[in-house]
């Protein structure tokens, strides 16, 4: 049976996985927005999370552009996990893989390095 998190104990936990990514990575990240929704794109509804926008490796000219957004989903990891503690391993892993690919590292990698 799925756990039960409160958006807002969720959030909280989205934003200790965010406290818990290195400063290093943090001083490179620009122009990113994070984003809690409840439920991912109809057309994808088992998705725990999406990065929308131009990967670090890719961008050339950026200024003035929008910012990227990395989308973290409630429901789907909820329906997943059966304590809160597995909520916040797979909050962590689905931030830590998003974030990853605004420095452009590919899902196969990420897999390979554990973030999947």
């Amino acid at each position: 049976m799925p756990v039960e998190v409160s958006r807002e104990d969720f959030e909280e936990l989205v934003d200790q996985a965010l406290e818990s990514v290195p400063q290093e990575f943090w001083d490179l990240v620009d122009n990113v927005a994070v984003i809690v929704e409840d439920d991912p794109p109809a057309d994808q509804p088992g998705l725990l999370g999406l990065y929308e926008g131009v990967p670090l490796t890719e961008r050339g000219d950026y200024a003035g552009a929008l910012p990227d957004r990395v989308f973290i989903y409630r429901n789907p990891t909820l329906a997943i996990c059966e304590t809160v503690d597995e909520v916040a391993e797979e909050v962590q892993i689905t931030v830590v893989h998003e974030i990853g690919h605004f420095f452009g590292i590919d899902d196969d990698r990420l897999h390979e390095l554990g973030w999947a």
